[in-house]
């Protein structure tokens, strides 16, 4: 007997009839480790999350997605806005698709617990053919957002945004809501804004590894709760050695989103710069 047919299903299936999703990924591949080996091969792949773009064109974006030898892009609403049609979220995803990038994630999506408000977000998700997205929910609307990931079968992945956020500041108050929900609902780790709010993302990884759904890579120069102040990937404090070794060694197998926001209006540069460092780190680890 085939499974029923969902209303994310339902509408993946509409968006995909004109889209098609290509599969490829720079470093997609599962995850092997011959007997003996010291070095896991990477299971993630890399990505850019378009907020890293939001001052470029979507054309300009995409280009610059290809100028650092990428092809995967988690999309901000600059790129795509929500508040847009049906048709019009087809097309962008048809434009990306075009340019040879794969769209695998969106958001970060801010929902209220208001069902048709939520509901729109979830059908812009579906349009878009992606299996996740990052969000920010208001903890009252999570009883809400359980509901529709079980009626849409789709992934929640919740953001933490440091200490000034009330509701999320950290991966550990994520973690305390979701742990007894349905495990479609899980984390969305950004690594700077854990630092900040005196979380080791290392620690994070290791924890929460069966609900870390997304991941943020970033650096920043802040302290423990000071003011997010970011910087190229590898010029900051964090440890992403340390954090790339946790990923290779949970099994990670979603994706790492370059985040880059130090220069809005230029960012191609310092992106390259974070995409290289990670790269030459993985390439050190054996893990490509």
């Amino acid at each position: 007997m085939s499974a029923p047919l969902t209303r994310r299903t339902a509408l993946k299936q509409l968006a995909l009839a004109g889209i098609g999703l290509p599969l490829a990924g720079s470093l997609g591949r599962a995850a092997e480790t011959a007997a003996g080996s010291p070095s896991p091969k990477a299971a993630f792949q890399l990505g850019v999350a378009t907020v890293t773009l939001k001052s470029l064109p979507l054309a300009d974006a995409l280009a610059a997605v290809h100028r650092v030898g990428l092809d995967r892009v988690s999309l901000f609403r600059a790129h795509s806005p929500w508040e847009n049609s049906p048709p019009a979220w087809q097309a962008v995803a048809q434009k990306i698709k075009a340019a040879g990038i794969t769209v695998g994630c969106c958001g970060v999506l801010y929902l209220k617990n208001d069902e048709p408000a939520m509901r729109r977000l979830f059908d812009y998700a579906c349009a878009l053919g992606v299996p996740l997205f990052s969000c920010s929910p208001e903890p009252a609307a999570l009883p809400l957002l359980e509901r529709l990931v079980k009626e849409y079968d789709l992934r929640a992945a919740i953001h933490n945004h440091g200490p000034e956020d009330k509701s999320w500041p950290s991966p550990d108050e994520v973690w305390r809501a979701i742990a007894p929900l349905d495990p479609r609902i899980g984390l969305c780790l950004d690594v700077g804004h854990s630092a900040r709010s005196g979380i080791d993302p290392v620690g994070v990884i290791r924890r929460y590894r069966d609900r870390l759904y997304d991941v943020h890579l970033k650096d920043i120069v802040a302290p423990v709760g000071g003011k997010d102040d970011p910087v190229e990937i590898g010029r900051g404090r964090l440890d992403q050695r340390a954090i790339l070794t946790a990923l290779l060694a949970t099994g990670y197998n979603g994706t790492a989103w370059f985040e880059y926001e130090k220069d809005p209006n230029d960012p191609v540069p310092g992106l390259a710069e974070s995409v290289g460092y990670i790269r030459g780190l993985l390439q050190g680890l054996g893990a490509v």
